[in-house]
């Protein structure tokens, strides 16, 4: 089955949010309506309004205070949007453009099919100058963990990837994190999967190796 069609599936089973995207049927129309979660008791009125996948990537690319969100997982999506689509497949494409994978990495592990890289062989791969990100000890790696990750630093992804196969992580808010944005139903959302640490992560831990 398509990836559309099992997120119209989704959406008609009750799914209603993903990350700090909130997404429901068009009144009196086909296709779905995106907003930003805190926005989904404003008025029509009071929102700027936008058609099409090209939105997405326009309202996904700065925060409010205009710095580049160089990563999607970031808790800084602008508000005063709404977006209308016509179809499960453009909705397929602008969640890609909001949390690019977000819903494939949702059903691959629904499926169990999803694919973890841990850290270590994650750094292990590193060349060129982020090679010394390999030097980086257990003790710094976890401490970066908590002070790179998790919606305290603005990350809502859920860590689904360890240290290395026989070292988890640390308790802490980050490794807790459930992927889901807000008080809003866990039934009804899609959460943010991290499947190995992001480049961001890798910069920071050859950061802490050089400084060693």
């Amino acid at each position: 089955m398509k990836l559309a069609e099992r997120l119209a599936q989704a959406l008609a089973a009750g799914i209603r949010h993903i990350g700090q995207v909130a997404i429901s049927p068009r009144a009196g129309a086909k296709g779905y309506e995106l907003r930003h979660i805190d926005d989904e008791g404003q008025p029509e009125s009071a929102l700027q309004r936008h058609e099409g996948i090209a939105a997405a990537r326009s309202i996904s690319t700065w925060a409010a205070d205009g710095h580049y969100r160089f990563t999607k997982g970031e808790l800084s999506l602008v508000r005063g949007w709404r977006l209308l689509l016509d179809s499960p497949e453009e909705l397929r494409q602008a969640l890609d453009l909001f949390y690019p994978a977000a819903a494939g990495l949702w059903f691959a592990q629904a499926d169990g099919r999803i694919e973890i890289e841990h850290l270590r062989a994650k750094l292990n791969r590193q060349t060129g100058m982020y090679r010394f990100a390999r030097n980086i000890n257990d003790e710094t790696a976890q401490r970066l963990v908590r002070e790179v990750c998790g919606p305290g630093n603005c990350c809502v992804k859920k860590i689904l990837w360890q240290i290395d196969a026989d070292t988890p992580l640390e308790d802490s808010e980050a490794s807790r994190f459930d992927g889901v944005v807000g008080e809003i139903a866990r039934a009804e959302a899609i959460p943010l999967l991290c499947r190995e640490a992001c480049n961001h992560f890798v910069a920071e831990a050859r950061k802490a190796a050089k400084a060693k």
